[in-house]
């Protein structure tokens, strides 16, 4: 079954900002309210949730019950067009209990913009309630121009339907984040490093079907629950799917024993390729990123892309989970295409 993609956003829609894991703590309420503004430039009316100024820097913006209610009420809300929050954060998972997805399967879908822990709510929201989601970028990221070839993720939620196509960075950022507090309204990216995807396998690669995934620290927990079963959604597809997976800072030993074990929970076991994003996270004394997931997927005979533009480092191609999408990696030709047809 295709996952439902939500109306395209249009001036004058509502998108609502809340926190369902790290709220924004004083210091960077600054870079807030540019992001904010930036949004009502390009005509949209923005509102805030009660979990998001988080006074006391918390590692949660709230209660989890009082997080889950908010997010399930700007969710189920037909005059919320988007629900983007500032970032991620570290314990997004406790939420899942207090969600209500069969009622959120019952509603038209809006857009839900994220990654890194956000992708914690984002997966079962796809699986269990069949929305597409939008992956990448969030609200403290909205201000940046994107990189040659990449899209803003308001160009991906503002487009009629059809085909878009994003074509691989050429640099990268080196380093970590822009500091905020320091700069509030910067909104071009440092790109300094030259990149590109490679092959775990092989010189080419062309492969297609729904994508699912997010980030590997968040989402390994939940494999194996009821939250992630990406083996019973793949049954349900037409198309086997494209796995979407990214490390945020766990070392390699970590990111190997993560996607270990999301293979033992079936997570490979119906896909046509595996999408690994390019990370800054560590490696180990005796085994890199890249040899991590050759240790844990290097035998399953489908293509494993890595270092794609997506995750924890600059820049970021934003896409919708859930959709019909074509990925091609032959020399030059580093490109993904999704059909965002309704």
């Amino acid at each position: 079954m295709p996952a439902r993609l939500p109306a395209p956003l249009r001036p004058g829609d509502t998108i609502a900002v809340t926190a369902p894991s790290s709220g924004v703590a004083p210091p960077l309420w600054p870079r807030l309210d540019v992001a904010v503004a930036h949004l009502r430039r390009r005509g949209f009316e923005v509102v805030e949730g009660v979990c998001l100024r988080d006074r006391d820097d918390h590692h949660v913006s709230a209660s989890k019950a009082a997080r889950a209610d908010e997010l399930m009420a700007l969710l189920v809300d037909p005059d919320v067009a988007a629900v983007v929050p500032p970032w991620g954060g570290e314990t997004g998972i406790d939420l899942l209990p207090y969600l209500d997805f069969d009622l959120l399967a019952e509603c038209n879908p809006c857009w839900y913009v994220g990654f890194s822990d956000t992708t914690t709510t984002m997966l079962p929201l796809t699986l269990r309630s069949g929305w597409a989601t939008l992956h990448g970028l969030n609200v403290m990221d909205t201000p940046y121009t994107p990189a040659p070839g990449l899209l803003h993720w308001l160009d991906v939620a503002t487009s009629e339907g059809g085909e878009l196509t994003q074509t691989a960075a050429t640099h990268r950022r080196a380093g970590g984040w822009d500091d905020y507090a320091a700069d509030p309204e910067v909104d071009e990216m440092t790109l300094t490093e030259p990149t590109g995807w490679s092959l775990l396998e092989g010189s080419s690669a062309a492969f297609a079907g729904p994508l699912v995934g997010g980030c590997i620290e968040v989402l390994s927990p939940l494999a194996g629950t009821p939250f992630a079963d990406v083996p019973g959604w793949a049954r349900q597809q037409a198309d086997p799917p494209i796995v979407l997976l990214e490390a945020a800072e766990g070392n390699a030993f970590e990111v190997a024993r993560a996607l270990h074990g999301m293979r033992l929970a079936g997570w490979f076991d119906r896909c046509t390729g595996v999408l690994i994003g390019r990370t800054a996270a560590p490696d180990g004394p005796t085994l890199t990123q890249h040899e991590a997931v050759r240790d844990a997927l290097g035998d399953l005979d489908v293509p494993v892309v890595l270092d794609v533009d997506f995750g924890h480092q600059q820049p970021m191609m934003p896409l919708v989970l859930g959709a019909s999408t074509r990925v091609e990696v032959a020399g030059d030709v580093q490109r993904i295409t999704q059909d965002l047809t309704r």
